[in-house]
């Protein structure tokens, strides 16, 4: 006999759903982005069964709408993540996401003989997407990495 199972995640009244995050990728994009910092209740479903993905990651953030800008940043992570915005337990918005031309104050950058780090400035970043890879040059040293040397400094 096959038992259908059925994963229920509480809905939220209102706030920011964030689908479709690449497994593995749900942790670093709450710390990346300073969501726990919201002091909202945050669901996080981690290697959930995913038809398209085999496997993803979730995030349900309640009361927080997620920018525009948040939504490009994510893009470098989940570029195919879905965020839904949430009023009175229905979507109201879809937000589309693009890989941003640049992205401010979320990372540091990895060379560590870089003015970022010995100056008050806000780290800055251009991005590039060349072939399969996602390269990010520091506005300051402009030096190139890619997204995973400047993630892993955060």
């Amino acid at each position: 006999m096959s038992e259908k199972k059925q994963l229920q995640v509480e809905a939220i009244r209102n706030g920011s759903v964030i689908d479709h995050i690449p497994a593995g990728q749900g942790i670093k994009i709450l710390k990346l982005f300073h969501l726990l910092e919201t002091r909202e209740r945050i669901t996080v479903g981690l290697n959930l069964p995913s038809a398209a993905l085999g496997a993803k990651d979730l995030i349900k953030i309640e009361n927080s709408r997620l920018t525009d800008d948040q939504a490009n940043q994510l893009a470098l992570f989940a570029p195919n993540a879905t965020v839904n915005i949430i009023e009175n337990f229905k979507v109201v918005r879809k937000l589309q996401l693009q890989l941003p031309e640049s992205v401010e104050g979320v990372f540091d950058c990895p060379n560590s003989n870089c003015i970022s780090h010995k100056e008050p400035v806000r780290s800055s970043f251009r991005i590039r997407a060349m072939r399969d890879e996602v390269r990010m040059k520091c506005k300051y040293c402009e030096k190139s990495f890619t997204k995973e040397i400047v993630s892993a400094h955060f």
